[in-house]
């Protein structure tokens, strides 16, 4: 059976690893890889491509906010009957019955962030965010209100912006206690990074879209000291649940030239997710089978990280946790 994606090959871990048992009922997994270069035109183009080309079973592993609206306004997934399973955005897509993904969604890491503020007695915040994502403003306004705070200055930036100047010097402008980022990691560094450099001392914390590797990758441990980021999947670094060791396992034994990191345990998850609506099909599964199979997941347990799906909600996770990077600039939990 073929899975086709648009991002990283971090599912091939999972189909690797079931492909070397002898696959699932009968049948193994193929993984097409395309890339988008992060193009919504791109994405949608080269979906039709693959489609026409491949006949995949199941779409998995694509990322952007903007790619995702394209790809839905394409109408390819209802015209195919096409399943998503596994997507990165740092919006909130409108739900739709063929996407499944298998985490958290942003509302629930907005409310386990603002709670946590809330027991620190911090109650004006900022929001860093994409523009045209009110679905995430009124998400995050709500949390805000549960917690008995409030965000005193918004900020928004264009998907192609390059520059954090004019961020930096709006939260300069009306300081907050804390400043909450649902940004991609490229944004938030540079927000950080700019941030760090003209004094601010808000408090920052980003959603888990903003990748931690990919921060620490750019920035220096003095510019990192004490951000908390919102984490979604388990800790891919510890082996203190079965999902973890399990992963830890398949990425020692498929000798990987790359390090671990929490995108990588995503998308593992997703390849598994996968799997297990494979498996419940017979030998014969069908696009209409793997939807009807992923619709009647309910409470999946991967070992520690629970996924399951119904009707207008189609994120399969609600698992949130939150690290801080610490003065050597190491991840605690």
């Amino acid at each position: 059976m073929r899975v086709q994606t648009t991002g990283a090959g971090s599912l091939r871990l999972a189909f690797d690893s079931v492909n070397k048992q002898g696959g699932v009922n009968g049948n193994t997994f193929t993984l097409v890889r395309a890339d988008d270069h992060n193009e919504p035109a791109s994405t949608v183009e080269q979906t039709r491509k693959l489609v026409a080309e491949q006949r995949p079973l199941v779409l998995a592993g694509y990322s952007g906010s903007r790619n995702l609206a394209a790809l839905l306004a394409s109408g390819i997934l209802d015209q195919q009957r096409l399943a998503l399973v596994g997507y990165r955005t740092t919006g909130i897509p409108p739900s739709h019955p063929l996407l499944f993904n298998v985490r958290a969604d942003v509302r629930d890491e907005l409310a386990k962030l603002t709670e946590h503020l809330a027991t620190l007695g911090i109650t004006r915040l900022g929001l860093l965010h994409e523009a045209g994502a009110d679905a995430v403003v009124a998400a995050a306004d709500e949390a805000a209100g549960r917690a008995r705070a409030a965000f005193v200055i918004r900020a928004s930036y264009a998907p192609d912006s390059r520059s954090a100047g004019a961020l930096v010097a709006a939260f300069l402008k009306t300081p907050p206690q804390a400043i909450i980022m649902v940004a991609n990691g490229t944004t938030t560094a540079a927000f950080i990074e700019r941030y760090r450099m003209e004094g601010g001392a808000a408090q920052l914390f980003a959603y888990s879209g903003a990748d931690i590797e990919q921060l620490s990758q750019r920035l220096g441990e003095e510019q990192m000291k004490g951000v908390v980021i919102s984490q979604v999947t388990p800790n891919p670094y510890k082996t203190n649940s079965r999902l973890a060791r399990e992963f830890a396992e398949v990425t020692k034994a498929n000798k990987l030239d790359m390090p671990i990191s929490y995108v990588m345990m995503e998308g593992y998850i997703a390849g598994r997710v996968i799997i297990e609506a494979a498996r419940r099909q017979g030998r014969t599964p069908t696009r209409e089978t793997m939807t009807a199979a992923l619709n009647a997941m309910n409470d999946y347990d991967l070992g520690g990280y629970a996924v399951g799906f119904r009707p207008g909600a189609r994120a399969g996770s609600k698992y949130v946790e939150l690290s801080i990077i610490s003065s050597e600039g190491k991840i605690q939990q």
